[in-house]
């Protein structure tokens, strides 16, 4: 990143918003100079500017950080949650984390139900591709002999399931939720697979291969 760019993004996250004047007396810049570099952060979608109206005079743009410009700055997100999940693993054991992982594949299910309740096994199987897209993961979904698969080609929660696999069960528990089907895991990115691939089967057809 150009470190007028920098500085830019830095002031508007400490501040929240800023005016071109602002930030122009701040780098001891000229209005035409700040714009240009505002210009550049506008078409990497880093920040983005609305007409706010003060007592007098015309509107002022008035620039903030994009969701895609606060993205920039580190988040412990992903080391928080695998701290909490083996210090629950610690305190009350294995059993417990795996239930409180089925009740949060539960809640993450719930938003969708009735997107997918009384439908078709294929369309439930289509529309769980579709939720998988929706939060920012590749996958499609393909019949092979006769099974139902669902291939997710990037991970939600990379680098807490690298340390808590129970997170890999999780999503297998999302899937079937969705599917209202048996759903089993046969491929996976953390084996070095190229997709997260779950089978997916109904009751009656798990019991004939049984």
């Amino acid at each position: 990143m150009q470190a007028t760019r920098q500085q830019i993004l830095d002031y508007l996250r400490l501040h929240g918003q800023a005016t071109v004047k602002e930030l122009g007396q701040l780098m001891g810049l000229t209005s035409t100079g700040i714009r240009q570099h505002l210009t550049v952060l506008e078409r990497d979608a880093l920040v983005q500017a609305h007409e706010e109206r003060g007592h007098v005079g015309r509107p002022a743009l008035v620039y903030r950080l994009t969701e895609q410009g606060d993205a920039l700055y580190p988040k412990l997100y992903d080391s928080l949650a695998s701290v909490l999940l083996n210090e629950l693993r610690t305190i009350a054991g294995a059993d417990a984390l795996q239930k409180v992982l089925r009740r949060v594949a539960s809640r993450f299910a719930e938003p969708y139900m009735d997107r997918v309740e009384g439908r078709p096994l294929a369309d439930r199987v289509a529309e769980t591709a579709r939720i998988f897209q929706e939060r920012g993961c590749l996958a499609d979904c393909t019949m092979r002999n006769g099974d139902w698969y669902v291939s997710q080609y990037t991970c939600p929660f990379p680098s807490v399931a690298r340390c808590n696999s129970g997170v890999c069960a999780m999503e297998v528990d999302f899937v079937r939720r969705l599917t209202g089907a048996d759903a089993r895991l046969v491929s996976s990115l953390l084996r070095g697979d190229r997709s997260c691939t779950y089978r997916i089967r109904t009751a009656a057809d798990v019991g004939k291969q049984s």
